[in-house]
């Protein structure tokens, strides 16, 4: 009896001690949670990245995201008994003291079966340099994690298969592409969690700016992070530079140049889940004309808090009006959109798009309405006064908000890119997607505060007026 009680109390220790053990990684979702990291680790795209101010919280997604996968206790993907991966860090030194350190916080000593050392001893890894870890799979399996820097050079990067590889930090464009090799045969995935102080090179390009499903991003700031004071964020935002601040607060690319004319689009908090719209949403539909140049055409809808949704897109170049019209018709009808009573589809159109010109005969709105489409100038309220009102739906705090179906590829794309000139009006680059938002959002404050001036029987009369009309 005596003999079972110790046993039983041994067990009970070993259960405390373990558990102990793994209490960082147990509380890791725990409130207050870090919404943003919960969303990289739900993502299923094969490549995933976090670009993040430093002490954001982006190391941390990185090494509970290896973690997690070794051990074969991830709660949003498969899991597997044999994992391999590699940890990329951009040298030796940053390694040991940045990803295989983070690593070891979340990895109690009891998991690691092996650690082959390329400095220092294997019962005290954390003071030395690792070469490899083999891990504890909880399916009973040992899985194993590399640990690589950049300046060993492309050559030290071939030959593995690999399940995963993390980069911590950026690195160079041969060694991504090297990496990207060792993932194929095992149909694996990159992750990556970097603060982007190089500016806009390739993972600016092919990453940041891509529009494919495969391919998931999060910027990540001070802000995001809960466990960062507040008093504290305040203090050294006001001893940074204005640069500084967006590489190494707010975790955005800078070119050196000037900053982002919507640096609050967020794209965790703008893209939204497409879902079933109430045809008595429908808005608007509204056109930047282009010939060489892209068109661009969205469809707006507006629920009864005023808030937006941007639902559909058609964004092309080098195509005559007869086409762009009959495709602009094609997604209104597959939408459900609402035409009016002679055939044609009302849309809002930039107000110089009614001038004619040496070049034709016919002004573009007449062209469209040739084609199918009635198009209403845009109030023309200035660059500048429209941009301010489309910030206002993107401020956090703002009780209108603004959301985008992800299928809008270029207009998401523009607001990751438009940037303001030396002086005070925006590069006139890529910015079709965005024109023709301003014009929506003008119509609607200015349509809003026709409706206010009204009393409300002239509101009811006009209801009335209507009706009789639909009737007749």
């Amino acid at each position: 009896m005596k003999e079972d009680l110790i046993k039983l109390k041994n067990i009970i220790s070993e259960q405390q001690r373990r558990l102990t053990e793994c209490a960082k990684l147990s509380s890791y979702n725990n409130p207050p949670a870090h919404f943003k990291q919960l969303a990289f680790h739900k993502s299923l795209a094969r490549s995933r990245w976090v670009f993040g101010g430093n002490r954001s919280g982006k190391t941390e997604c990185g090494a509970v995201e290896a973690v997690w996968l070794l051990r074969g206790i991830h709660p949003y993907r498969p899991n597997r008994p044999d994992i391999s991966g590699w940890v990329v860090s951009v040298t030796s030194q940053v390694q040991r003291d940045v990803a295989q350190a983070k690593i070891l916080s979340y990895l109690p000593k009891s998991w690691i079966a092996e650690a082959v050392m390329s400095e220092g001893r294997k019962d005290c890894p954390e003071r030395g340099t690792i070469d490899y870890l083999l891990i504890k799979n909880v399916y009973g399996g040992l899985s194993r994690l590399g640990f690589k820097s950049c300046d060993q050079g492309r050559e030290k990067f071939q030959g593995a298969s690999l399940d995963f590889v993390w980069f911590d930090e950026e690195p160079p464009e041969d060694i991504y592409d090297e990496c990207l090799m060792r993932t194929l045969d095992r149909e694996g995935f990159l992750f990556g969690t970097m603060t982007p102080l190089k500016g806009q090179t390739f993972v600016y390009d092919e990453i940041y700016l891509s529009d494919s499903p495969d391919v998931f991003t999060v910027t990540m700031e001070w802000a995001d992070n809960p466990y960062l004071p507040a008093a504290e964020i305040e203090r050294l935002s006001a001893s940074m530079s204005a640069e500084d601040l967006e590489t190494r607060r707010y975790g955005r690319f800078a070119d050196g140049k000037c900053g982002l004319v919507y640096p609050e689009f967020d794209p965790s908090r703008h893209i939204i889940e497409p879902f079933g719209v109430p045809p008595k949403w429908h808005a608007c539909v509204s056109i930047d004309p282009g010939f060489n140049n892209p068109l661009s055409a969205h469809w707006y809808a507006l629920d009864g808090e005023g808030n937006i949704y941007v639902i559909a897109e058609h964004y092309e170049a080098c195509r005559d009006i007869a086409c762009h019209s009959d495709r602009i018709r094609q997604i209104s009808r597959e939408l459900g959109w609402e035409f009016r009573s002679d055939g044609r589809l009302a849309a809002l159109i930039d107000s110089a798009a009614n001038a004619r010109t040496l070049s034709s005969p016919h002004s573009v709105s007449e062209l469209f309405y040739k084609h199918g489409i009635y198009t209403s100038p845009a109030p023309d309220k200035g660059v500048l006064t429209g941009i301010s009102r489309v910030k206002e739906y993107l401020q956090p705090s703002s009780p209108r908000k603004i959301g985008i179906f992800p299928c809008c590829r270029n207009m998401i794309r523009e607001f990751k890119t438009y940037r303001w000139a030396a002086g005070d009006a925006p590069v006139k680059k890529d910015d079709h997607a965005l024109d023709e938002l301003r014009y929506f959002v003008c119509s609607l404050r200015e349509g809003a505060r026709e409706r206010e001036a009204k009393t409300a029987v002239q509101r009811d009369k006009e209801r009335l007026i209507k009706g009789i009309t639909r009737k007749k």
